[in-house]
């Protein structure tokens, strides 16, 4: 699976907040001003909890779309906690429509179905290699 190419730049306001560009939209990352930051978005671990909130939302909805089963909306709420460690991330999923206890199960099993969800459970490599000096 190929991804966008993901471009971070200095942002103009603030002391460490940072302008990150995904394909054609853009917003700021940052951190709390306990942090020595401005608070001017969220910060990384923000969104790697986002980034499982979302694709779970979307898998579920597009899933619960292609079945036909009757969902109004779909609420995600991700917490973490770090220790000795060990991220555990916590979500909660809440299924607004008339859904039957089979259908919010089968729902809830497609939630860790979500690549982002099967992403975490798998291995991770991270390659870094230092850019040529601009001109």
């Amino acid at each position: 699976m190929s991804s966008t190419a993901i471009q971070l730049q200095k942002s103009p306001q603030g002391k460490l907040a940072f302008t990150v560009k995904v394909g054609r939209n853009a917003f700021t990352a940052d951190v709390s001003e306990a942090l020595g930051g401005d608070d001017l978005g969220p910060d990384p671990h923000d969104l790697l909890d986002a980034s499982l909130g979302a694709c779970t939302a979307l898998t579920v909805l597009m899933v619960a779309a292609r079945k036909q089963i009757p969902v109004d909306d779909i609420q995600v709420s991700i917490t973490h906690t770090e220790a000795e460690g060990l991220y555990t991330l916590n979500r909660t999923i809440r299924f607004i429509g008339k859904l039957s206890d089979e259908q919010r199960d089968y729902l809830l099993g497609i939630a860790n179905k979500c690549p982002i969800h099967k992403a975490m459970h798998g291995r991770f490599e991270v390659v870094t290699v230092l850019a040529a000096p601009s001109a």
